[in-house]
């Protein structure tokens, strides 16, 4: 019996992948490169594919509109907002009724141990050009779709206003009353069931580093985790959170996570 493998691909959107990208990440477009001759060389041997679509609104709570300074001016992308700030009102939000929440979610955002609340560029609004996937992934893709008579499994996540979504199998923070912040159980359930899951996407310091986690925390078995195999040339980190990236590497591997790249997978 053949080996089931799943590719799995984390945000490879035009708004990171790209160079005029909203929040683009430098290496992206020769990720994907990549990642679409390996698929072209390769792709019948993957019985499914999952593509997760990082999925926002420009309102949303780590996005410059939905703050404001003391002064009535909205943050600067990268501006880093914790929970004292607020509390002390040098940014509040510009809907003032959404202060208690706002407040809520910044200390709880410390206190699970992640980082502090980082105002973005808006990226990846919905409907946008930079929303979609990278074209030739996406020609791909489709190719990929007609030859095995089959269905790309696209995974959203983000467009809840309210909290950050960097891993596609659960928010940062959940919010109880969004089933769609909550862990998807369902996307982790159909990975356990592949042989191997072979990884790539963007950014290896935040979003695929999170997914990664998470999904590994999620396994019913640790030993799943052996299942997984990263292409390191085929994911990339946001310049100045590189060491993140490594470290993450390092501590799934020693979890068990294995490594390779396009070329040297199945070669």
């Amino acid at each position: 019996m053949s080996k089931r493998i799943d590719l799995l691909g984390i945000d490879p959107q035009v708004d990171f992948c790209a160079k005029n990208g909203a929040l683009s990440v430098p290496g992206a477009d020769e990720d994907m490169e990549r990642v679409v001759s390996m698929i072209e060389r390769m792709g019948e041997r993957f019985e499914d594919i999952h593509i997760t679509l990082d999925s926002h609104h420009l309102f949303h709570i780590a996005n410059p509109p939905f703050w404001m300074s003391s002064g009535g001016k909205h943050p600067d992308p990268f501006t880093l907002i914790s929970a004292e700030m607020v509390e002390r009102g040098e940014w509040i939000p510009t809907i003032p009724h959404l202060r208690k929440r706002a407040l809520e979610y910044v200390r709880t955002l410390e206190s699970n141990g992640r980082y502090v609340l980082c105002i973005w560029p808006p990226h990846c609004l919905i409907g946008s050009t930079g929303h979609a996937l990278v074209p030739t992934l996406f020609e791909a893709l489709v190719s990929w779709e007609r030859k095995n008579i089959a269905v790309v499994d696209k995974v959203t996540k983000g467009s809840n206003l309210y909290t950050e979504h960097y891993s596609a199998v659960k928010a940062d923070v959940v919010d109880s009353s969004d089933p769609t912040t909550q862990l998807n159980t369902k996307l982790i359930q159909t990975l356990e069931e592949a042989d191997e899951i072979v990884i790539f996407g963007e950014a290896i310091s935040h979003c695929l580093k999170f997914t990664v986690e998470d999904i590994a925390d999620g396994f019913s078995d640790e030993r799943y985790i052996q299942k997984m195999v990263l292409l390191t040339d085929a994911a990339s980190a946001v310049p100045g959170f590189e060491a993140q990236g490594e470290e993450f590497v390092r501590q799934m591997v020693a979890r068990g996570m294995r490594t390779s790249t396009t070329r040297e997978y199945m070669a």
